[in-house]
């Protein structure tokens, strides 16, 4: 290949992998609504988008020109999602799966729409073939054909999937939700405490003093950063911004940052960010910001 024909397919490579860097960005909120319900967990669901990316990334190259990109980026995306929850289930070793009966759907979309509208842990008590069908018509608003596409199902095992998913949710809305409470126990009930009282003060230089020497930091969306001193660099760019207040809470049942706007204390946390503690130093930072869409559909709740 000559000189000339080799840049001119460098420069066409570039392109194509420019246009997929920007779908990746486009789509990431929505695959981020997906995999969020498939897995009953907003951070679950991130990491299953991340890891979504990464595949398709490395498949782009061999995949040639495709007809559907959309498509294709949410089946990387499903069976990413079903790695992840057949890992778990070995984990707990506790699984559930069901076949389901050739039944055609009825036509209730309004009412469909607002039962997909419920928790995430409900859609956890779904099996994995009626989940991933009623998230991706009822809340992401995909054909039956776009559907059986991604799953790899045929258009009756689609349907089915939708009428058994969609009657268990009307089901499950109407049990009462028994689950208790979360509260932290000691220490890292007083570790969150100070972090946030001390944040909230823009007090960095203590809370710099609290980083492990290993720190990793995660800025989800944006970098990667580890180790005490190139983290420290966080708390500065959030000292040269107003926009922030941190309360101590929970999402989907894990101890949180919840972010508020300093304007508007009752609105609801426009993101948040975890810790995870090493002894009583901070071992790890996972930082919301740049992807705001994550709280959307979370369990969030802040004591009394």
């Amino acid at each position: 290949m000559s000189g000339t024909a080799t840049g001119l397919q460098g420069a066409h490579n570039q392109e194509a992998r420019n246009g997929l860097d920007r779908l990746l960005g486009e789509l990431r909120p929505k695959l981020h609504r997906y995999c969020a319900r498939m897995t009953g967990s907003v951070v679950d669901g991130e990491d299953v988008v991340q890891e979504a990316l990464v595949k398709a990334i490395e498949a782009f190259a061999k995949a040639g020109p495709l007809a559907n990109p959309e498509g294709w980026l949410f089946r990387i995306a499903h069976n990413a999602a079903l790695d992840f929850l057949r890992r778990r289930a070995r984990q707990e070793a506790i699984y559930s799966d069901e076949d389901p009966d050739m039944i055609v759907d009825p036509s209730r979309a309004t009412e469909d729409r607002q039962v997909a509208a419920t928790s995430l842990r409900a859609f956890m008590r779904l099996p994995v073939t009626q989940r991933s069908s009623v998230i991706l018509m009822d809340v992401l608003g995909y054909s039956l054909q776009e559907i059986g596409s991604v799953t790899e199902s045929s258009l009756p095992t689609v349907k089915a999937a939708l009428h058994r998913g969609r009657e268990r949710l009307r089901e499950l809305a109407n049990e009462p939700d028994d689950l208790p409470v979360p509260a932290l126990a000691e220490p890292e009930r007083s570790l969150l405490s100070a972090y946030v009282d001390r944040f909230n003060a823009r007090d960095f230089d203590t809370i710099r003093d609290m980083l492990a020497d290993e720190v990793r930091l995660e800025l989800v969306n944006r970098l990667r950063l580890q180790g005490a001193k190139a983290v420290g660099n966080y708390f500065h760019n959030y000292s040269r911004i107003p926009d922030w207040h941190l309360v101590g809470g929970f999402v989907d049942r894990r101890p949180a940052l919840l972010v508020l706007d300093p304007s508007d204390p009752a609105g609801a946390p426009s993101y948040f960010v975890l810790l995870e503690w090493a002894d009583d130093r901070i071992g790890t930072i996972r930082d919301f910001r740049y992807a705001r869409y994550a709280i959307e559909g979370a369990e969030v709740y802040v004591p009394g």
